[in-house]
């Protein structure tokens, strides 16, 4: 019988069905010290051990993007792959759409990833499946070098991805985007939480729900992250519309702006300062991974016309 797909994913996403361990294990050997058979007589690891989560997505990454090296320091986020891979399908569809159902070589599409992370995931991930280019910030200097360091240890990403230090926490696009350069999106996933508290709650919740949580003791996040990646003064809410009053000073470099937004509830301040921005556009895409819905809000001050094809 066909493995069946995951119904919460994108249907062109690679990673709708569930893993195939054993062959991912051949393409990374460590992986098989974390597989076991569980009571369904399936083969799985465990979620809430932050190693078996790293092996399983370096696994992913070195299988299905033929990649050299692919690794993260101690402590950074180790973000999970399908749903990344998510955000860029949905992006990758919306982009046509918005072009009539008109193609677009993807070496001709240039995409900016606001905070790109040690894993560098979105420019692996769009550069490897879709052919983009890809600008990406950061403003943590080690995870800066990671990124760096991922790129220049795979051939198959020279050229296709650059890092940009950020160095003002204040600032989100001044200081990235050069004069006279032009982006057909922008893609952020931003810091979620609004306090290292309100972070440490999460991650019990997700104990809990994987049943790993021991009353009294300190959870450990099983994907990782630093302060900047999990939490950020004011939340995402903060980060996001702070993120639409300084997208309208680069009108004109940014076809489409877009951004994971986490919590339903803030949605509607999102979008009025979206608004107030005087963005001509907004849309907002719906999507979800296992348990999580989340969704893609895009906004942009370019009229149709200004669409390449």
């Amino acid at each position: 019988m066909p493995t069946p797909q995951k119904p919460s994913l994108h249907p062109n996403n690679p990673f709708n069905k569930r893993y195939d361990l054993e062959s991912l294990a051949k393409t990374l050997p460590e992986l098989e010290a974390f597989t076991f058979t569980n009571q369904y007589d399936s083969q799985t690891i465990d979620f809430a051990d932050p190693k078996a989560v790293m092996a399983l997505n370096k696994a992913l990454l070195l299988q299905h993007y033929d990649l050299k090296y692919w690794d993260i320091p101690d402590g950074y986020l180790c973000p999970p792959i399908p749903g990344r891979a998510d955000y860029l399908f949905h992006i990758d569809e919306f982009l046509t759409k918005k072009r009539k159902g008109v193609e677009v070589k993807g070496n001709l599409i240039r995409c900016l990833d606001i905070g790109t992370g040690a894993s560098c995931i979105y420019p692996i991930l769009g550069s490897q499946q879709f052919g983009w280019n890809f600008v990406a910030s950061e403003i943590d200097p080690k995870a800066a070098a990671s990124a760096e360091k991922i790129i220049a240890e795979n051939p198959k990403l020279e050229g296709k991805v650059e890092i940009r230090k950020q160095y003002k926490s204040s600032d989100i696009f001044k200081g990235i985007v050069k004069k006279h350069e032009y982006y057909d999106v922008s893609i952020c996933n931003p810091p979620f939480h609004s306090s290292a508290e309100e972070a440490e709650k999460g991650t019990t919740r997700k104990l809990k729900n994987l049943k790993k949580y021991r009353k009294g003791e300190k959870p450990t996040l099983n994907f990782g992250g630093k302060s900047n990646e999990l939490w950020t003064e004011g939340g995402e809410l903060k980060f996001i519309t702070n993120m639409a009053v300084q997208s309208k000073y680069h009108s004109h470099s940014v076809r489409w702006f877009t951004t994971l937004v986490s919590k339903s509830s803030n949605l509607k301040r999102i979008y009025e300062a979206i608004k107030q921005a005087g963005a001509k556009e907004i849309e907002t895409i719906e999507m979800s991974h296992g348990n999580k819905t989340s969704r893609i809000v895009a906004w942009t001050f370019l009229s149709p016309m200004r669409t390449r094809s």
